[in-house]
């Protein structure tokens, strides 16, 4: 069970990043963005994202959740955490979020595309899916750990056969020869 775990994770964090690059050409990993392009980044992820509060509020459900996970069972009481800590601390940071992700924007995107995208975020159209972004990412989120618990165990098996195949034990040991 404990690969399992491993393997998923292992392809969740291979898959949820790719999922979520737009196509375009990128530039090279290590050229900063051009501050005026990060500031035009900027006002497009914010449009992206929405309102601020509801994009919070959407998350509090999740949250819970974790709370629960971490140790905080009742409900009740972690949805009080979430409203007294976890929300009011996301909140007091989310302009480092959008920062980071307009320096991730201005690394891939340009000039253009970035405008093109903030024009559609300013339609009808594009406040709606801006809205629902939060329920969105769930429902993808929902269904890329669905896909990949259906082809968890035929990677599994993969994996173990091909690490066998290499001559590697469990743990990434080698076999000794």
């Amino acid at each position: 069970m404990r690969i399992r775990h491993l393997v998923v994770g292992f392809a969740i964090g291979i898959a949820a990043p790719a999922m979520a690059l737009a196509q375009g050409t990128t530039k090279p990993a290590n050229t900063a963005p051009d501050p005026a392009l990060v500031k035009i980044a900027r006002d497009t992820v914010a449009q992206m994202q929405g309102d601020r509060t509801a994009t919070l509020n959407a998350m509090a459900a999740p949250m819970v959740g974790m709370m629960q996970q971490i140790g905080i069972k009742e409900p009740d009481k972690a949805q009080v955490l979430v409203n007294e800590v976890v929300l009011p601390t996301l909140s007091a940071h989310y302009d480092e979020l959008l920062d980071i992700q307009a320096r991730g924007f201005a690394t891939i995107l340009g000039k253009d595309d970035l405008q093109a995208i903030g024009a559609f975020y300013a339609t009808p159209a594009g406040k709606r899916l801006a809205t629902a972004q939060p329920q969105l990412a769930q429902v993808q989120m929902t269904g890329l750990q669905q896909w990949m618990q259906t082809v968890a165990p035929e990677l599994q098996g993969k994996i173990v056969k091909a690490a066998q195949d290499h001559g590697w034990a469990p743990a990434g040991q080698t076999k000794p020869r």
